[in-house]
């Protein structure tokens, strides 16, 4: 009696951690994949389905291939942790580097894996103006439509930004040791191009 027991325990124990796995594993997928724009048909409010949109893209903008390049202050973070980056470079006049310290110097025009460095031809910080660490997802999308703080973009120019351009492509392919932003980057931009055309609405939180 003691032992069938002991197995119906065991074996209770085996579901619930199986659950558990599948439950972690189904939410990770779920972080690591974008929604594409048709699955938000089914909101009939078109304020309320482009707000959703652009929450969507929050997956990608608060990963830590964006933010930590787009920190709140002068130091770039670096890694899945987004710890301050060592050594300890500051952000320059031009987002590059100090001028004893360029970002160049040790950001290649790519990757170098076995080194665990990242690179692209045109490494750096995005502007000050561009810092979104540590905000909502609403905070970053009237920050984002805001010419005064986007570098000067329509909505619409977004669409490029994000969903073409080399630099914020890395953060798809940012090699060794690093996790890549959620999706790709083409269903990025088709996120964002939704968003533009169904009015550009920010999420409220």
């Amino acid at each position: 009696m003691k032992s069938e027991m002991r197995v119906r325990i065991l074996i209770a124990v085996a579901a619930l951690t199986t659950s558990g796995l599948t439950s972690y594993a189904a939410s990770q997928t779920s972080a690591n994949t974008l929604a594409p724009p048709r699955s938000f048909e089914a909101i009939s409010d078109t304020e309320t389905r482009s707000a959703a949109m652009f929450t969507e893209l929050g997956k990608v903008l608060t990963h830590p291939r964006c933010v930590n390049c787009h920190p709140a202050g002068d130091r770039p973070h670096q890694a899945n942790e987004g710890r301050l980056h060592q050594p300890p470079v500051e952000r320059g006049a031009d987002g590059r580097g100090l001028p004893a310290m360029r970002c160049s110097i040790c950001h290649q025009k790519a990757n170098f894996d076995p080194g665990r460095v990242p690179g692209h031809p045109e490494w750096q910080l995005a502007p000050r103006e561009m810092a979104w660490e540590g905000k909502t997802i609403g905070e970053i999308c009237v920050q984002i439509k805001d010419p005064a703080r986007n570098g000067g973009r329509k909505p619409e120019d977004l669409i490029h930004h994000i969903g073409e351009d080399t630099l914020v492509g890395w953060a798809w392919a940012p090699g060794y040791g690093r996790a890549p932003a959620p999706g790709t980057q083409k269903e990025a931009g088709a996120l964002v191009e939704a968003w533009v055309k169904s009015g550009a609405i920010c999420p409220v939180n």
